[in-house]
């Protein structure tokens, strides 16, 4: 394995799930602001959102309100969206110098049988700083949100995890 491989390794988390959707509907649940306000983050956590411009250049301004009442403020930029196969961002504190945003990129494979294979991938700016979101629960809650999004689009079919 090259070094420039093992490090991205080191720095990825992969989150894997099959919904029981068309993709269609997977990924209008993605990239409709009133769709993924209303499924979006780990379970027992408010998401209220301030700014929400799903497109190309696009931003989402949310809080995050944990059980126990703490406030993470998130930004999300949208870098590339192509229907209805692919979403990149970048994903942080909602501060513009957050030296721990990540990129994300979700893909949307549609299956023969109409289920939706969602990949979910994270890339950190250092291994460290994955070991520590891994360590924080990001793993699970990244679950957590997914089957959130399940539920949403009413059935619900589960694959094994990666990280």
């Amino acid at each position: 394995m090259t070094p420039d491989r093992r490090d991205l390794i080191e720095r990825e988390i992969v989150l894997c799930r099959v919904i029981d959707a068309p993709v269609g509907r997977v990924f209008a649940a993605w990239t409709d602001p009133g769709q993924i306000t209303r499924w979006f983050g780990p379970e027992g956590f408010t998401c209220d959102t301030s700014e929400c411009d799903i497109r190309e250049g696009g931003r989402w301004r949310f809080v995050y309100t944990g059980p126990d009442g703490t406030r993470w403020t998130n930004c999300i930029d949208f870098l590339r969206i192509d229907p209805p196969r692919l979403i990149e961002m970048q994903h942080g504190a909602d501060n513009e110098d957050d030296p721990h945003r990540f990129h994300v990129t979700v893909t949307f494979d549609a299956q023969s049988n109409g289920k939706t294979v969602l990949t979910l991938r994270q890339l950190h700016p250092t291994p460290e700083r994955r070991r520590t979101v891994i360590d924080f629960g990001a793993v699970e809650y990244g679950y957590q949100t997914l089957g959130k999004l399940a539920r949403h689009l009413g059935r619900d079919a589960d694959i094994g995890s990666s990280s």
